[in-house]
C-alpha cells in the first residue's frame, strides 16, 4: 500500500519522499521554482479560493466547518480522480504545503481523503 506523508515545503529534500506533490494553489513565498524539489503542482485538488479565504478570517473556529466543506469539495472533484491515478503507481508520495500551521492546514485533511479513497 501507498504511504502518504505531509511536509512543509521549507523542509530540506530528502531523497526518501518519494514522489513530491505541492498542494497549495499559490506559489510558496519565499522560495523559487527552481530550488523547489517537486514532481507536481496539483493546483485543482486545493480548496477552492472562495474557501480558503474565508477559513484563514477565523482557523480555529471554522476549521471544523472547513474540513467538511473541503471534503465536500474533493468528493465532487473530477481532479481528484485524475490526482489518484496519477500517483498509483508510487510507494511514497509527500504532499507538500507552506503553512507554518502543522495541525490545522488542508493538507491534513487531504492527506486523509487520499488515504480512505485509495485503500476503498
Amino acid at each position: 500500500m501507498m504511504k502518504i506523508q505531509l511536509k512543509r515545503v521549507y523542509d530540506d529534500f530528502d531523497e526518501n519522499d518519494g514522489y513530491r506533490v505541492l498542494v497549495d494553489r499559490l506559489w510558496p513565498r519565499g522560495i523559487s521554482k527552481a530550488r523547489l524539489h517537486y514532481d507536481l503542482w496539483a493546483k485543482d485538488i486545493t480548496p477552492s479560493s472562495k474557501l480558503r479565504i474565508w477559513v484563514h478570517e477565523d482557523m480555529e473556529g471554522r476549521w471544523d466547518d472547513f474540513a467538511m466543506a473541503y471534503r465536500k469539495e474533493l468528493s465532487q472533484s473530477s481532479a481528484v480522480h485524475k490526482f489518484t491515478e496519477q500517483i498509483k503507481q508510487y510507494d511514497k508520495v509527500t504532499l507538500l504545503y507552506a503553512s507554518r500551521e502543522t495541525k490545522h492546514n488542508h493538507a491534513i485533511i487531504l492527506k486523509g481523503y487520499l488515504e480512505k479513497l485509495l485503500s476503498e
